[in-house]
């Protein structure tokens, strides 16, 4: 997406009261996109439920694709943060099914959120939302530490790659109500088996 002319970089919240602010604003976002969506929430009204002025929002957030690219990123951080070591007890590659199932179930929980999210994470290009790229990066991460994978090949990670796409895919289909999650879930498991079966298989570190 390219960024319209006149639209400021975003800007990087650095002060405790900036990163407050950003947070609130964050949460808003999530608050008034699970109810409105992408399309008709306003940002107008996320910076009045924030309790900030509209220019402020902008400065950080030039536009909805940036706002819920970063809520995006945002959630897949704490995703991250709490997700445990996986139980020895399971396959490297049933670890990353049911990693990816939880996290799909809980993007169900809030679908209009949710698309808003994948989305603007979609749309944005790398240039104009730097997060972005990070939100993979800790998506491809976690999947491969889920998998006990601490030094992944150049196939690893590329099986990963597909990986995180197809599984992007499916939850789309659930989102725009072409499939059950109970199809997604099963699609998240084939997927897996067909991509990490044969390249990690019961690797462990």
């Amino acid at each position: 997406m390219r960024r319209p002319s006149g639209v400021r970089e975003p800007a990087e919240p650095h002060s405790a009261k900036q990163q407050e602010r950003y947070a609130r604003m964050l949460r808003a976002a999530g608050r008034l996109g699970a109810q409105h969506g992408l399309e008709r929430m306003q940002m107008h009204d996320v910076a009045r439920e924030a309790g900030v002025a509209i220019a402020t929002l902008y400065r950080y957030f030039p536009s909805k694709t940036h706002l819920f690219a970063a809520l995006m990123h945002d959630r897949v951080r704490r995703l991250d943060a709490e997700s445990p070591s996986p139980p020895p007890d399971l396959s490297p590659v049933e670890a990353v099914v049911q990693l990816l199932v939880k996290a799909g179930g809980q993007l169900f929980e809030q679908p209009r959120l949710a698309l808003a999210m994948m989305q603007s994470n979609n749309a944005a290009s790398v240039g104009d939302a730097p997060g972005v790229r990070q939100t993979d990066e800790i998506v491809r991460d976690l999947v491969l530490r889920t998998a006990s994978v601490t030094d992944p090949t150049d196939r690893e990670l590329q099986a990963v790659r597909i990986l995180e796409l197809a599984w992007y895919g499916l939850l789309t289909t659930v989102l725009y109500e072409r499939s059950s999650a109970a199809d997604a879930q099963e699609g998240v498991r084939l997927a897996c088996s067909l991509l990490l079966g044969p390249v990690i298989g019961d690797r462990r570190t």
